[in-house]
C-alpha cells in the first residue's frame, strides 16, 4: 500500500452519548481541518481533530498523527486494514483506525511515528 503522513498532533476525544457537536468545534471552521471525523453511538461521541483546537477539561488522548492510505480504494477490497494493522502489532504500536468511504486512516502516537513507518517499510508498504 501507499502511504503519507496526512496530519500532526491530532486529540482523540471522547464526549457523553448524546452530546451535540461541540460548540468549539464548530467555531473551528470545519472545513479548514486536515483531519475531522465524529463518531456518534448509543454510548460516546467520539470525535478526532487537530488537539489545538480542544479545550481543558475535555477528556481526550493528544499527540497522534495521522497516516493515510492513498486512494481512492474500492470499496470491494479485502484485507486493507489487516495488511497495515499486522506489522504494527508485530513492533508493538498501539494505532486507532478510521475508514471514510475513499480510503483508510491509521492514528499512531506521534513519538512512535518514525517506528511505524519502519515497520510498515519492512513489509513492503511505500510512504510518499
Amino acid at each position: 500500500m501507499q502511504l503519507l503522513v496526512a496530519a500532526h498532533r491530532l486529540a482523540i476525544c471522547r464526549l457523553a452519548p448524546g452530546s451535540p457537536l461541540p460548540a468549539w468545534l464548530s467555531a473551528a471552521g470545519l472545513e479548514r481541518q486536515p483531519l475531522l471525523a465524529l463518531t456518534w453511538t448509543a454510548d460516546e461521541l467520539s470525535v478526532v481533530c487537530p488537539q489545538q483546537l480542544v479545550p481543558e477539561g475535555v477528556r481526550c488522548e493528544a499527540d497522534w498523527a495521522a497516516l493515510k492510505v492513498v486512494g481512492p480504494l474500492d470499496l470491494s477490497l479485502t484485507g486493507i486494514l489487516a495488511t497495515l494493522l499486522r506489522p504494527l502489532a508485530e513492533a508493538h504500536i498501539p494505532v486507532f483506525a478510521l475508514s471514510t468511504y475513499d480510503t483508510d486512516y491509521l492514528l499512531v502516537r506521534e513519538p512512535q511515528l518514525e517506528a511505524a513507518r519502519a515497520a510498515l517499510l519492512a513489509h513492503g508498504h511505500e510512504f510518499l
